[in-house]
């Protein structure tokens, strides 16, 4: 079964102590998304699902938007509430607001502002219903904020056929020595 939509999500950048968006780790983040995604899409992949969050969700956006050059693809934007962005500063605001205006689709899951927790629960478990697959920026040691994410996979997966794809950090370090050495 070729995957026609396909969730991504991960860390944030704090949790991967990146702090800025010109951090070598980002490039690397970069370059795995879009070498997996660019096989997904060569087998039919043509939704990809994002809910906005910082890291690894905005730098999947970004990747998809340089793989429209070469494929049909279209990439959905659904935050669990409306507002998601508030609490963030400036700068991280106006990359959110950019990436609004570049979603092919667009449209928080609630109308209501941040209430509680259970909207990110309700987002994940949404993402996942309406997706046939995941790909995930996760290190099961380390847990963090994809944790969440990642158990609502497994037990998912209990009774439906859904495909978990993780990168963790071995790809990311095997692709930085691969990308060293083509520099080289």
């Amino acid at each position: 079964m070729s995957i026609k939509s396909l969730a991504i999500t991960g860390y944030k950048p704090h949790e991967l102590n990146i702090f800025s968006d010109k951090d070598d780790k980002v490039t690397i983040i970069k370059e795995s998304l879009k070498r997996r995604l660019t096989n997904l899409l060569e087998e039919g992949l043509e939704w990809v699902v994002v809910s906005g969050q910082q890291g690894v969700e905005t730098w999947a956006f970004d990747v998809v938007q340089e793989l429209k050059g070469s494929f049909h693809v279209k990439i959905a934007l659904i935050p669990p509430f409306i507002d998601q962005e508030k609490i963030w500063n400036e700068d991280k605001q106006t990359v959110y607001q950019r990436l609004i205006e570049q979603a092919d689709f667009y449209q928080p899951l609630s109308n209501k502002t941040y209430e509680n927790p259970k909207q990110y629960f309700i987002k994940n478990k949404w993402m996942i219903e309406k997706t046939d697959a995941c790909l995930l920026l996760y290190e099961e040691e380390f847990g963090g904020s994809p944790k969440y994410f990642y158990e609502l996979v497994l037990k998912y997966q209990e009774k439906f056929h859904y495909d978990m794809i993780i990168i963790n950090s071995f790809d990311l370090d095997d692709l930085a020595r691969d990308m060293q050495e083509w520099n080289e």
